[in-house]
């Protein structure tokens, strides 16, 4: 697990906030205050499973809307809150373009989540009802915990002082239920995840970095400088493929993966060529 400061408690330096919309739902018999991104946001994800693991994909600007849910979900006090990215905020995966499952994120000390009240949820998106109200979340001293692991991980190994090093405590899951792609920790996790995803990027390797949730990797979050990019070619490359003649012959899951992937090749260089490519094309034929 990566290295996560002592905790501190929320301070009173000013840090960036969010706004999310709050509605109440009664959800198998329980009582839940439901938090999500506001429609106007510019933040993306999407999700997919992929060697065993679940995956919250998006760029660098998601990594840190996402360490700022996870950060400020381990101070609610109010038992039943849980945050929804729901699909106004999803994309078809970056892969081979198959739709994305709304992601839940939950505090398992103080939510109660049962796969009934997941379905329950799922149900109910994308949100169609108005908000019952605009919350303001406020991450007090998570960019200074950031700045410590940074400084931490800065220096040599033998200078590192690793009881700075505190190992999360309580229980973790990441799992699909009720369709959707629900991350559960307790306060000590949320806060690691939250550090860590907010340093996502500092060695990316052709860019892409990535951070496993949980000791088994059943849960993963990876992030793209070119998401963004990757999305708009997968769909452009799974619409040609299912276009093909034949295309709609029903073919298994991982056929239609493994042509998307191929294609997804040719989108890009047609795209994007090299300048190589550029340099012996052939010229335009004058009008």
């Amino acid at each position: 697990m990566a290295a996560q400061y002592k905790r501190p408690r929320p301070g009173s330096a000013t840090d960036s906030m969010l706004k999310l919309h709050r509605r109440t739902m009664v959800l198998d018999g329980r009582m839940y205050t439901v938090l999500s991104l506001r429609p106007g946001s510019d933040f993306r994800f999407a999700t997919n499973r992929f060697h065993d693991t679940w995956h919250v994909l998006s760029d660098w600007r998601g990594a840190r809307v996402l360490a700022r849910l996870l950060w400020g979900l381990a101070y609610q006090r109010r038992p039943g809150t849980l945050v929804v990215i729901d699909p106004a905020h999803l994309d078809p995966n970056p892969f081979d373009a198959a739709p994305s499952d709304p992601i839940v994120l939950v505090p398992s000390d103080l939510t109660v989540f049962t796969r009934a009240a997941a379905m329950g949820l799922r149900r109910r998106l994308p949100f169609r009802d108005g908000s019952q109200g605009t919350v303001r979340w406020q991450t007090f001293g998570l960019d200074t915990a950031v700045a410590e692991l940074r400084e931490w991980r800065a220096k040599e190994s033998g200078e590192r002082d690793w009881n700075f090093v505190d190992i999360p405590t309580g229980w973790e899951r990441v799992d699909r239920i009720g369709g959707l792609v629900t991350i559960f920790g307790a306060a000590d996790q949320l806060r690691s995840w939250g550090t860590t995803l907010a340093t996502l990027g500092t060695y990316a390797y052709y860019g892409m970095d990535y951070e496993y949730l949980d000791e088994d990797r059943n849960g993963e979050v990876q992030i793209f400088r070119h998401y963004r990019r990757n999305v708009n070619i997968a769909r452009q490359a799974r619409a040609e493929v299912l276009a093909r003649p034949g295309g709609c012959v029903p073919m298994e899951e991982e056929e239609v993966q493994r042509a998307i992937w191929s294609h997804s090749a040719t989108v890009r260089r047609r795209r994007f060529p090299t300048p190589e490519q550029r340099a012996t094309a052939e010229p335009l034929a004058p009008n």
